[in-house]
C-alpha cells in the first residue's frame, strides 16, 4: 500500500512562512542565523523580548496570538526578536546560549533588561491557556520592566494580523 504525502514541500514552506509572518507582522524581527542573533544582542541597553517560535498547537493558538495582543499595550520592550525552534536550529541554539541556566522550551518568551534576563514564560506557562491570559502575563512583565511606547503596530494594522483570524478567533484589543 502506497500513500502519497498529504503536504508537498511547497505546502510546508507556505505553512511555515505563515507561522513566521504572524510574528513579523506585529513588528517582531526574525533572527535566522547565529550572526543575526549576535548582532541583535550585541548592544544590551534597554529591553528586548525574545520569542522562541514553534510549530506546535500551543504556539499557534496561545503564544503567537498572545504576544501579538500583548504588543498592543501602551508599554512594550525596546526591541522585539524571534527565533524559530526546529526551523532555524543554529539561531535558536545561539539565542538559548544567552540564558544557559534556563531549560530549552518552545514556544517561550524571554524578556531582557540591559542584557539581564528579567522574565521568562516557558511552554508550560503557555500550554493549555488562552491567548488573552498569555497576553495579560506578558503585559504585566512589560509594565514592570519596559518603557518604550506601544503598540508595536497601529490598531488598524493589528486588526489585519494573521493571528486575529486563526481558527476564526477574534482577539480583543487592549486599550
Amino acid at each position: 500500500m502506497s500513500m502519497t504525502p498529504m503536504y508537498t514541500p511547497q505546502d510546508i514552506q507556505r505553512i511555515l512562512q505563515g507561522m513566521r509572518e504572524e510574528l513579523t507582522f506585529v513588528g517582531i524581527k526574525e533572527l535566522k542565523t547565529p550572526d543575526e542573533v549576535d548582532a541583535a544582542f550585541s548592544d544590551p541597553k534597554g529591553t528586548s523580548l525574545l520569542v522562541v517560535n514553534s510549530v506546535c498547537g500551543c504556539a499557534a493558538g496561545n503564544a503567537r496570538p498572545g504576544v501579538a495582543l500583548a504588543l498592543q499595550n501602551k508599554t512594550i520592550p525596546d526591541q522585539l526578536f524571534t527565533v524559530f525552534a526546529g526551523q532555524d536550529p543554529a539561531a535558536t541554539a545561539k539565542a538559548r546560549g544567552f540564558m544557559p541556566e534556563v531549560e530549552p522550551s518552545s514556544p517561550s518568551f524571554f524578556l531582557f533588561k540591559d542584557g539581564h534576563l528579567v522574565y521568562t514564560m516557558p511552554r508550560h506557562m503557555i500550554e493549555g491557556r488562552d491567548a488573552r491570559t498569555v497576553a495579560i502575563d506578558l503585559i504585566n512583565a512589560f509594565n514592570t520592566h519596559c518603557s518604550a511606547n506601544g503598540p508595536s503596530v497601529s490598531p488598524e494594522v493589528f486588526a489585519k494580523s494573521p493571528s486575529v483570524h486563526v481558527c476564526g478567533s477574534q482577539i480583543p484589543t487592549v486599550a
